[in-house]
Parts: structure tokens; C-alpha cells; sequence
């Protein structure tokens, strides 16, 4: 008797379902056509703001953000649609409340790979730097090879690759040294208590002047700065063209070159320090 009740049952749900399936099919349909007829708007649309983006010189990477947002919106919107047709709607509440705490959530659980990613959407935005500038942030410096929208990888000039988190390079002072293409080099020295002063700073005017890669058009700075223990210091201030950092090393060092063979050319000393000893005679 229980087994008859149960087939029973179970003969019963079978027909209701059917009924139901029949009964919805045409809703069915007309939502898998409206699914598909989204699916195909979403791929025009996309590819209509990719081609926007080209025309509008559109940073890449905020452009394949946009596409990828405005096509998943369609598509969103067009299973909400669907669901509609279906006469689902305590679903698609169910859904949207089901969103709204999940993306509450989402948000605490993944607060720093969000920050780091609205930190490189405003980078790609403002563009402080792009791929190829020599940049400096917390210590970290070299050149920058890449740029996503959640880190920003530097290569060193000891050849090693740093992924540096966009909210760092986004809020932290960020040094750009491609960005301005002029840099001055400060040459710090010293010259022995009995060399001619003005005979020191003609000599090292006339040795810079034609210093390859200084600007012309900014003059030489030469400043004596303070009395040492063994020698009277100066300093020198040249204005160069940056194109890279391994253009401000090659000037650093030929300039320091140039004055060390223009002062022994001419007997002026460059001291080092010295100790001078005094003994008593205890006799």
C-alpha cells in the first residue's frame, strides 16, 4: 500500500512538472532568445568601444576595462531580463539581495586588492608615469616595464624586477626623473689652504664648459661652501640632459675625471686629510 502511495506520488509530480514545462515552454523560448539576442548586442557594443577607444588614443588599459564592464552589464541585464519573462521575480530579488551582502563582503575581504585596483585605475587616468620612465617610490628605483591595474612593475638597474602595489605608487611622493629631462649634478670638492682661490674656480669653469651632454644655455655654478679641517671646500652645479640614468653616471664620472687632470695640469692640490703629531721632550 505504501509502495502504491509512493509511485503514486512520484507520478503525480512527473505529470505536474510536465504540465509546467509545457506550460512555460513558450516563456522559455522567448527567454533563451532574449539571452542570445543580448549575448550578440554585448559583442557589437564591445567592439564598437574598442574601436572608440582606438580612434580617442584611450589608455589601453582603462579601454579594455571599460568594453569589459559595459559587456558584462548587458549580459547581466539581459539574464535579469530573462528571469523577468520566466515570471521569477522572488528570484531575481533573492539575487540582488544575495549581491548586495556578497559584495559587502567582497569588499572587506578583498579591501586591499580593491584599493590597489582603483589606485591603478587613477593611474591609468592620470598617467604620473608610463612604461619606460625611470621612476623612484620608498626607496625602490629603476625603470618601469609594466602597468596593470594592480601593480606596476620596476626593473632595477642591478637587472632586478620589483611588482610594486598601485596604492603605493599612487600615495606615496613618487620621484619621475624621465618626465623632466633636466637633472643637475652637484660635484662636491676640496683644494689645499694654499692654492689661488679665483685661479680654482677658472680652471674649473673652463674644464666643464664643454662638458658633453650639460645644457649650454644654463650656466655653471660654482659656490665655495666652508673652511675644512684640510681643505676650503666648494661645490660645482652643472645642468644635463637626463635621457636615462646611465647618461647622468657617464657625465658624473667624466666631470670628475676632467677636474682631476685640469688640477694636476696646473699644481693644484685636491688634500686628503691629515693628522699632524706634536711630540714633547719629557727630558
Amino acid at each position: 500500500m505504501e509502495l502504491k502511495s509512493a509511485t503514486t506520488l512520484i507520478s503525480d509530480k512527473i505529470v505536474t512538472w510536465y504540465e509546467t514545462t509545457i506550460e512555460n515552454l513558450p516563456n522559455m523560448i522567448v527567454a533563451i532568445v532574449v539571452i542570445i539576442v543580448f549575448i550578440i548586442l554585448a559583442k557589437i557594443i564591445r567592439k564598437i568601444s574598442n574601436s572608440f577607444v582606438k580612434k580617442k588614443y584611450i589608455n589601453n588599459t582603462i579601454g579594455q576595462l571599460i568594453s569589459t564592464t559595459i559587456y558584462l552589464v548587458i549580459i547581466i541585464t539581459g539574464i535579469f531580463v530573462a528571469l523577468e519573462v520566466l515570471n521569477l521575480n522572488k528570484t531575481v530579488t533573492s539575487i540582488l539581495a544575495g549581491a548586495g551582502v556578497l559584495g559587502i563582503a567582497l569588499g572587506f575581504a578583498f579591501q586591499e586588492i580593491a584599493s590597489n585596483f582603483v589606485s591603478g585605475l587613477f593611474i591609468a587616468i592620470r598617467q604620473p608615469y608610463k612604461i619606460g620612465d625611470v621612476v623612484e617610490v620608498d626607496d625602490m628605483y629603476g625603470e618601469v616595464t609594466n602597468i596593470n591595474l594592480r601593480t606596476t612593475s620596476l626593473v632595477t638597474f642591478q637587472g632586478i624586477e620589483i611588482f610594486v602595489p598601485n596604492k603605493y605608487m599612487f600615495t606615496k611622493p613618487l620621484k619621475n626623473y624621465t618626465t623632466t629631462p633636466l637633472r643637475r649634478l652637484d660635484i662636491k670638492l676640496g683644494v689645499s689652504y694654499d692654492d689661488d682661490l679665483e685661479k680654482v674656480e677658472k680652471i674649473t669653469l673652463d674644464t666643464l664648459e664643454s662638458l658633453p651632454g650639460r645644457i649650454k644655455d644654463k650656466p655653471i655654478d660654482f659656490f665655495y661652501s666652508d673652511f675644512g679641517d684640510s681643505s676650503i671646500n666648494f661645490e660645482v652645479k652643472i645642468w644635463i640632459s637626463y635621457p636615462d640614468d646611465n647618461n647622468y653616471l657617464k657625465t658624473r664620472h667624466q666631470s670628475i675625471i676632467s677636474i682631476k687632470q685640469a688640477f694636476a695640469k696646473n699644481n693644484i692640490t685636491i688634500p686628503y686629510p691629515t693628522k699632524t703629531v706634536l711630540q714633547k721632550n719629557m727630558e
